[in-house]
């Protein structure tokens, strides 16, 4: 009793690196050794990087840490000095116990693009649907938010977890002293053994307080068309993706529910067993990187429509965070629900994804919706 939340209590931002999902709780000590940027791919990259730390005697070496939207920018993946493993958090009674307080009260938030700039990119990406340029595509926009005092990020994340023990909660070095930490409910894809899981998300809508409503929300939203749309383009291309790496691949024939805190999701679960020579955790993950679900269809003019229109560098958001072992096993899960943080500041990540028949005040408020896992954390009301 307690290993999980042992760990979560031990992470410290700078020093170590902390994942949990529903398999497994990992805290991560030090840096033995970083995986090099360069032109071979990442999956090379990444199994050089884990021979060379066995050759050095390290018995069961792991890769983790976050690759960015943009996979041809550098990753953020090291080998670590020491790694804890426990069972998952969701499996630790004392994760029932209350969080700690939230930190400052007193916040600066700003918005970035500012609301009405944000609703005529959606306007913008519907009107290139129109055209026949453009299947989906994903918009996201930032809140930045300021603290004249530093705050406890380490009890940032601790809330984290306990809002959402069965899902993908992470902190990781973002570089330059910077912190990605995040609650994620999106599993890109795992690797164990020669199987396989995947389960994208796509469509959603904001959880209610009053169980009737939020009943109701869940039923519309797996009944629109709208939203089963969106999630088929998704689902439809991840099947693509992990279909030449297997033996036997399934997919339902129809999305099912899945909820946070915060949202009620459309999700489809994939599962399968992998064709010989197996591939590893992170090179299913870069077939799959980014889906439809973060970036869109067509996927380069998906790209082109972000960087046209969205204001700032994702950087590792969007991308993909994880862990994979010198067996090839691992989880890489999508960096959604996250945030970027130093000593001062938080940046806040969210997106919607945009279909023909998008109203640019729902996506907006769809993106207010998905803040809240974080400014609940933090004790912001936007």
């Amino acid at each position: 009793m307690g290993e999980a939340t042992a760990l979560l209590d031990a992470y410290r931002p700078g020093g170590t690196a902390f994942f949990g999902s529903p398999t497994r709780t990992l805290l991560a000590r030090g840096v033995r050794a970083r995986v090099p940027h360069g032109d071979a791919p990442l999956a090379e990259r990444v199994a050089d990087t884990l021979r060379a730390a066995r050759a050095q005697g390290v018995e069961r070496p792991v890769v983790i840490g976050a690759v960015p939207f943009d996979a041809e920018a550098p990753a953020r993946l090291f080998v670590p000095e020491l790694l804890h493993t426990t069972p998952p958090l969701e499996r630790d009674p004392l994760i029932a116990l209350d969080a700690p307080p939230a930190g400052p009260a007193a916040w600066t938030v700003r918005p970035h693009p500012e609301p009405l700039v944000y609703e005529a990119a959606v306007a913008e990406a519907v009107r290139r649907m129109a055209d026949g340029r453009l299947d989906k595509a994903v918009l996201a926009r930032t809140l930045e938010l300021t603290a004249a005092e530093p705050f406890d990020l380490t009890a940032m994340l601790r809330r984290l977890a306990r809002r959402d023990p069965g899902g993908h909660t992470f902190a990781v070095p973002a570089g330059e002293g910077r912190t990605l930490l995040g609650a994620s409910p999106e599993l890109l894809v795992s690797r164990h053994g020669s199987s396989l899981r995947a389960n994208p998300l796509a469509g959603s809508t904001p959880r209610r307080a009053d169980l009737a409503e939020d009943v109701t929300r869940a039923v519309e939203l797996l009944a629109s068309s709208k939203d089963r749309r969106e999630h088929a383009v998704v689902a439809d291309a991840v099947r693509a993706a992990l279909a030449p790496y297997c033996a036997r691949l399934d997919v339902p024939d129809a999305p099912t529910l899945a909820r946070t805190a915060a949202m009620w999701h459309l999700s489809t679960t994939l599962t399968g067993e992998l064709a010989q020579p197996l591939p590893t955790a992170i090179e299913l993950a870069s077939a799959l990187h980014p889906t439809p679900a973060v970036c869109g269809t067509p996927t380069e003019a998906a790209r082109e429509l972000i960087g046209a229109v969205e204001p700032f560098d994702r950087g590792l958001y969007a991308g993909m965070v994880g862990w994979q072992d010198a067996d090839g096993d691992g989880e890489w899960v999508v960096t959604i629900r996250c945030a970027e943080a130093d000593e001062h500041s938080l940046r806040l990540y969210a997106g919607a994804g945009v279909v023909p028949g998008s109203r640019p005040e729902a996506e907006l408020a769809e993106t207010a919706a998905k803040f809240r896992t974080f400014l609940d954390a933090v004790g912001v009301s936007e």
